[in-house]
């Protein structure tokens, strides 16, 4: 698998990371229809949180994976109490709005919390009370368990290093058991609500069924799992900034559903592969390399070659990605899933023999 990136954990660990932003958001895109452009800001404060662990309790990527996910769960209720009153665009248009105005408070009123463009670090334990904590650590679990720590700090599970492939393998865990939770709602009877809703809000309301718990109750689990990849952030790096929650991070998780089919399990996690793996691998081809690549064309047509193509790879990568999208969307709405489906279909449809018989030509044989 090192053609697909195998031999980079860093990039391992991406897939594993946005494939469970993906497949939370898609418990809200994917059965209820609700469009959130907002996602980020759950992203951004299980980053914080994570980080805030580190620094005032311990290394250990537990209670800062559990606290991450609880408190992001407790902001996406503030959240979608407030947004869910509105549908349609108007829903989108409040949660784009929470979001940026958290990204602004994370850079302007909340800089003692936040540290503001420079982002919150992991530092060293700090000697005196008179250093300020983000200057220094306390880490108050570490010290009362008499662990000593050398060089720079690295989160851990139970004296297990998280960089590396250790750090991806823990990654992975949690996406396996995040897709299974996803599973598990998608065949329950508050999944088939979340469909429904998303089939015809209106009748269910007319039928004296109140929606609306179950539509807070999807934008939660949703924040949770955004909090859950926020925090596998700061497990395998362990800095929080505020450009996690710019509204691009959200819209990234959009073109991730979307590309790889909205409304489907294994759909979000191909659609979050294929675009970190375009934005590690085709963001780094320069001219360099299509010379080497394309060394067997002419040299005049060598150089055509390479300065068009050189246009949508490198900085211009994100050409080639709005290019995929538009194909996705036009050619197949599904997303990567139903490409899929169609191919399964036409290896398999069985063949008949003779002509096909219209059904009008049926009845009036039997007629």
């Amino acid at each position: 698998m090192q053609p697909v990136g195998a031999a980079y954990p860093d990039l391992l660990q991406k897939f594993a990371i946005f494939g469970i932003f993906a497949i939370g958001f898609n418990i809200l895109f994917g059965l209820t229809g609700y469009l959130s452009f907002g996602h980020a800001a759950f992203l951004g404060v299980g980053s914080y949180v994570a980080v805030w662990s580190f620094k005032l309790l311990t290394m250990n990527v537990l209670p800062a994976v559990v606290l991450s996910i609880l408190l992001a769960g407790v902001f996406a209720f503030l959240i979608g109490y407030v947004s869910l009153r509105r549908s349609g665009i108007y829903f989108s248009i409040l949660t784009l709005a929470f979001a940026q105005m958290s990204y602004n408070l994370a850079y302007s009123v909340l800089t003692p919390i936040t540290n503001g463009e420079t982002g919150l670090q992991v530092r060293a334990i700090r000697d005196s009370a008179a250093v300020s904590l983000r200057d220094g650590d306390v880490r108050v679990i570490d010290q009362a368990l008499g662990i000593q720590e050398i060089g720079v700090p690295i989160t851990n599970l139970f004296g297990m290093k998280m960089s590396g492939f250790p750090g991806f393998y823990f990654c992975a865990v949690m996406l396996i058991a995040c897709f299974f939770v996803a599973m598990c709602i998608n065949k329950s009877n508050f999944g088939m609500m979340l469909k429904a809703i998303k089939s015809n809000q209106k009748r269910l309301n007319y039928t004296g069924i109140h929606t609306r718990p179950y539509l807070i109750s999807a934008f939660v689990i949703s924040g949770m799992y955004a909090g859950l990849a926020g925090a596998l952030l700061a497990v395998t790096d362990p800095i929080a900034g505020a450009e996690r929650m710019q509204w691009t991070a959200s819209g990234e998780v959009v073109l991730m559903t979307i590309l790889g089919g909205v409304g489907t399990l294994v759909g979000p996690v191909l659609g979050a592969g294929l675009i970190k793996y375009a934005e590690q691998k085709v963001s780094s081809w320069n001219e360099g390399i299509l010379h080497n690549a394309l060394s067997f064309l002419p040299d005049g047509l060598e150089d055509f070659v390479v300065g068009t193509v050189s246009l949508f790879v490198g900085e211009g990568w994100h050409l080639t990605l709005g290019l995929l999208f538009m194909v996705i969307v036009i050619f197949l709405p599904g997303g990567l899933m139903e490409g899929f489906r169609r191919l399964v279909a036409l290896f398999t449809r069985p063949r008949q023999g003779g002509t096909p018989v219209s059904v009008g030509q049926a009845v009036e044989e039997r007629g």
